[in-house]
């Protein structure tokens, strides 16, 4: 293995055309610290620094802000395989930005032809504008897909009950022979990809989300599906199907995401057959509560939710909810913990959050990671309770 090559922080500026006050301003905001000081104290980088810049560079033009970046590099390393998946991940943000300006070009063509008729059809012009607007700006799609795979990926990991909190849901759902299923916010698809040897062939189901990125992502993870499943971009307060439609219906971890949970109760209801089953998870408020109380100890006024989710509709208060609209119901319980003995991933979850950790810990990540770090080191592993599991209403 050769020696490292340490540059100054202007000859690594100058050597990747950006301005010394460029890289100056990253390490202010630790995106990008220096790899080691001189005995002078002057910053010093390293080969291994440009992929580091290369990352927050491409990650700025697609329209990432400083926060944003900030939750994504910290996750890297300079490790071959984290740079190639941060380069994968790249790639795919590249080709969806693409995909979404011919889409727009796509517009501003049948935008020109429409105004060049003699009496044009000024209806078709708002279809454009829907159209053009559908998709959600490009950092928000891909930090919330990405956050989604890294909280997925911890459970996947670290879980004791080895069967999968997915396969249990499907085994719940028991879908059968000709049913009819729609799920609601199904994310990145992955209740159908860990099941996928159990979906019926003449069944119909269908995968919705109000998230263009969302459906994208599901689309690519079961693109060995697609003569199965079928993807829709729906707001569940306004679903766009017939009375008594469905034989099922699927909400996973997503109700308290709903601002209109009444309205979308009724919906569900109304598009459910007679004797149709509405599938519906979330947790409780025991649920992963050791990894807030682990970044409280750092610094109290670190929150890891903007809005406590299961005080929303949980496993404690859900049932309130729904007995309106589904007075035939049954509470189930997953039983599972997990037990981390690797401190990255459990760091990846905590960045991944939709709280406000970013904002207190900007400029403070070096000393985050080495925090995060010893907690774990110091036994070897870190306990989480779950308290996770699903209501199964009966129409």
């Amino acid at each position: 293995m050769r020696d490292k090559h340490f540059y100054t922080a202007g000859e690594f500026a100058k050597k990747a055309g950006v301005t010394i006050r460029t890289i100056r301003f990253y390490d202010n905001k630790g995106l990008l610290k220096p790899s080691s000081l001189s005995e002078a104290g002057y910053r010093l980088y390293t080969d291994e620094d440009f992929a580091k810049l290369q990352v927050i560079l491409t990650l700025k033009y697609l329209g990432f802000s400083l926060e944003d970046i900030a939750a994504l590099v910290i996750t890297d390393s300079s490790e071959i395989g984290s740079l190639k998946n941060s380069l994968d991940l790249q790639l795919e943000m590249v080709r969806n930005k693409i995909n979404h300006l011919e889409l727009i070009e796509k517009s501003i063509i049948e935008a020109k032809k429409v105004v060049e008729e003699d009496d044009p059809d000024w209806s078709k012009i708002v279809d454009i504008i829907h159209v053009t607007n559908m998709e959600k700006d490009l950092s928000t799609q891909y930090k919330d897909s990405r956050n989604l795979k890294v909280r997925i990926n911890l459970h996947d990991k670290f879980s004791i009950n080895e069967y999968g909190w997915f396969k249990w849901i499907f085994d719940k759902i028991g879908v059968s022979e000709k049913d009819k299923v729609l799920e609601i916010g199904c994310g990145d698809g992955q209740l159908w990809k860990k099941s996928q040897d159990k979906i019926p062939d003449n069944s119909e189901i269908i995968l919705s989300d109000i998230s263009h990125g969302m459906l994208n992502d599901s689309k690519e993870n079961l693109r060995d599906l697609k003569a199965k499943l079928k993807f829709h971009i729906v707001d569940c307060v306004n679903l766009p199907y017939e009375d008594e439609s469905f034989d099922k219906i699927v909400a996973n971890h997503m109700i308290f995401y709903v601002k209109d949970r009444n309205q979308a109760f009724s919906e569900i209801k109304r598009v459910l057959k007679k004797d149709g089953c509405f599938y519906c998870s979330t947790y409780g408020l025991k649920h992963m509560k050791e990894i807030e109380t682990l970044t409280k100890s750092f610094d109290s006024r670190i929150s890891l939710s903007e809005v406590h989710l299961e005080e929303i509709f949980g496993l404690e208060n859900g049932e309130a909810q729904l007995i309106n609209y589904f007075p035939s119901m049954e509470k189930l319980i997953y039983e599972d913990k997990l037990i981390i003995n690797q401190y990255k991933p459990l760091l990846d979850y905590i960045l991944s959050c939709h709280g406000n950790q970013h904002e207190i810990l900007a400029g403070r990540y070096d000393e985050f990671d080495k925090y995060v770090k010893a907690k774990v080191e110091k036994t070897g592993i870190f306990k989480v309770s779950k308290y996770a599991g699903i209501f199964v209403c009966q129409k």
